[in-house]
């Protein structure tokens, strides 16, 4: 094998990676909790853009579940922005598990 192309190659797919991560911070995913009165928007780098929450779920004797809801949100918008993530970089990697390298 070549080492010269070998490295041409790895080069190659550390642009393409790079261009797709700054992709993915544009990327959204949006989901709701509660039925929608909680809704969470994060994108593919995993930062959570906004949280809004319904007049109706604000319950000031009960706090417990509204911070459930949130945090539901928050979870499952953070997992479909790393799946979304994980799917794009695998499209350049082929599936060759660099999960190590920060992927």
């Amino acid at each position: 094998m070549n080492l010269n192309k070998l490295m041409k190659q790895a080069q190659k797919m550390q642009e393409q990676m790079a261009k797709t991560q700054a992709e993915l911070e544009e990327k959204t995913v949006e989901v709701s909790a509660g039925g929608g009165k909680v809704t969470v928007v994060a994108n593919g780098a995993g930062d959570v853009l906004s949280i809004k929450i319904a007049k109706e779920i604000v319950d000031p004797e009960d706090i417990e579940i509204l911070e459930d809801l949130v945090l539901s949100g928050v979870q499952q918008a953070i997992a479909q922005g790393k799946e979304m993530a994980g799917s794009e970089m695998n499209k350049i990697t082929g599936g060759m598990g660099l999960g190590g390298l920060g992927l």
